[in-house]
């Protein structure tokens, strides 16, 4: 089978390498795979340079969810067991993380509903508690785990404010569904947001980005709003002024959903779902804004870091759908 592997740590289109390799054999407790399509996560860059809070041992076949086909005809969904990832013909799983594909969605939509939603799911509702009518603020809104932040949003109820890079993303964050879209390279971020909330701020504040997008957070966070950490996209993780959080009155909350497979999965197959029945109304749908063959998976993971992507790049093997 073929295989994108990767021997050395550095940038995806440098370290990754596209070979011919033996198809894996699933241990204990897991299940063989046939991909139909993978999605490109930025975590998939920061597995091969090295940065990600999990650093398996090399080499490794990066590709972190994927739409695929168990051996018994099953269409699931899954996070495949490094380092066996689904930029391949073929991964492998756990058993216990691997859920039923919902129907509404194609293999590519399928394959991009799973980690990007699950962390907004959690980050919103778990850990933010998200209420009807209160103002939610999205960095990065027109990529893949920000669009779904911004679905998320909109489906509980919440004024959806998103900040993207450049007019191109402006409107593809509109598409979405942001209420109001901020041009973080046109305008004043925080007077922005100041503006479109009569000076009150914004009450829960979605960011993968850190950097100066978490230090604009903190300008603009209302009286007892949350601000949800998901990731550092910007490559600077902020120190947080604690006092300024106590003057405030805010709370700011990290939100890593991958160990929540381990400590809840029960609280896991209750947020897919949650998902599958949005999905199934229309609610949520992902944005895919690319799908590529498998020979292009290292390109697509270059510019997916390089930060040069809306929505979701899929990857499909030629056991997928058509690109």
């Amino acid at each position: 089978m073929q295989a994108w592997r990767v021997y050395e740590n550095g940038e995806p289109s440098e370290v990754m390498r596209l070979q011919e390799v033996e198809r894996p054999t699933p241990a204990d407790g897991q299940v063989l795979l046939r991909v139909r399509a993978a999605a490109v996560n930025f975590p998939d860059a920061l597995l091969c340079r090295g940065q990600y809070q999990v650093r398996p041992s090399l080499p490794l076949t990066p590709g972190l969810e994927v739409c695929a086909e168990t051996e018994d005809g099953r269409r699931v969904i899954a996070n495949p067991a490094l380092p066996y990832g689904g930029y391949a013909d073929y991964a492998v799983a756990d058993a216990a993380v691997v859920l039923p594909a919902p129907e509404a969605l194609d293999d590519v939509e399928a394959a991009a509903l799973h980690i990007g939603y699950q962390t907004g799911w959690f980050g919103l509702h778990r850990r933010a508690a998200l209420e009807p009518g209160e103002t939610l603020l999205v960095h990065a809104a027109a990529g893949g785990v920000g669009s779904a932040a911004v679905q998320l949003g909109k489906a509980a109820g919440a004024t959806v404010i998103g900040v993207v890079g450049g007019a191109d993303k402006a409107a593809v964050a509109r598409a979405s569904g942001c209420d109001v879209v901020i041009d973080r390279r046109a305008e004043d971020v925080v007077a922005a947001v100041k503006e479109a909330t009569g000076g009150r701020g914004v009450d829960v504040v979605y960011d993968p980005v850190g950097g100066a997008a978490y230090t604009q957070s903190t300008k603009v966070v209302a009286f007892e709003g949350r601000i949800v950490v998901v990731g550092f996209a910007s490559g600077s993780v902020p120190s947080p002024a604690l006092n300024h959080a106590l003057v405030k009155n805010y709370s700011i909350l990290g939100l890593h959903w991958g160990p929540y497979l381990a400590k809840n999965p029960k609280l896991v197959q209750h947020c897919h779902e949650q998902l599958t029945e949005l999905a199934a109304r229309g609610a949520v749908k992902p944005l895919v804004s690319e799908r590529v063959p498998l020979a292009d998976a290292a390109n697509a993971v270059q510019r997916v870091a390089d930060g040069t992507t809306t929505g979701r790049i899929a990857v499909l093997p030629e056991n997928g759908d058509a690109v």
